[in-house]
């Protein structure tokens, strides 16, 4: 499993204190990836929104695998809100791929798959349902 980023990530932060605290984040320019595990390129479109890594607040968690990996997670949120390019299982591959690389060591790498894998369905049916977050007039809804 091999995957490269092709362009840099620009953000710029739209409410720092939504999503639980960890924000909420514009994506500026177009941020590409190519995915070996999808064998494809995924364009990440300027005006996305993500709230990066959903890591919880519980100290020990967030220590070890919270803001860690950005880039993975932003092309995660990506295919999260975009199921006509693959199935959950297939996204959360993509992540631990982009977390490889990313540079991510490989025991947080695994921690990081491992949550997503444990605890990500409720929020891919919530994205699949076109409740991905979008800013309109300035709030994020």
């Amino acid at each position: 499993m091999n995957g490269v980023f092709l362009t840099d990530l620009h953000v710029s932060c739209v409410d720092d204190l939504a999503a639980g605290g960890r924000g909420f984040w514009r994506i500026e320019k177009p941020f590409q990836y190519w995915s070996d595990v999808l064998g494809r390129r995924i364009t990440v479109e300027p005006g996305f929104l993500t709230d990066y890594a959903s890591v919880p607040r519980v100290p020990l968690a967030y220590l070890l695998f919270g803001d860690t990996s950005h880039r993975g997670a932003v092309i995660h949120d990506w295919l999260f809100h975009h199921h006509e390019v693959c199935d959950e299982q297939t996204a959360n591959k993509v992540l631990l791929e982009a977390c490889k690389a990313e540079g991510i060591p490989a025991w947080r790498r695994l921690g990081i798959y491992l949550g997503v894998y444990l605890g990500g369905a409720s929020s891919w049916e919530e994205d699949g349902r076109g409740n991905g977050h979008q800013l309109v007039d300035g709030k994020i809804v």
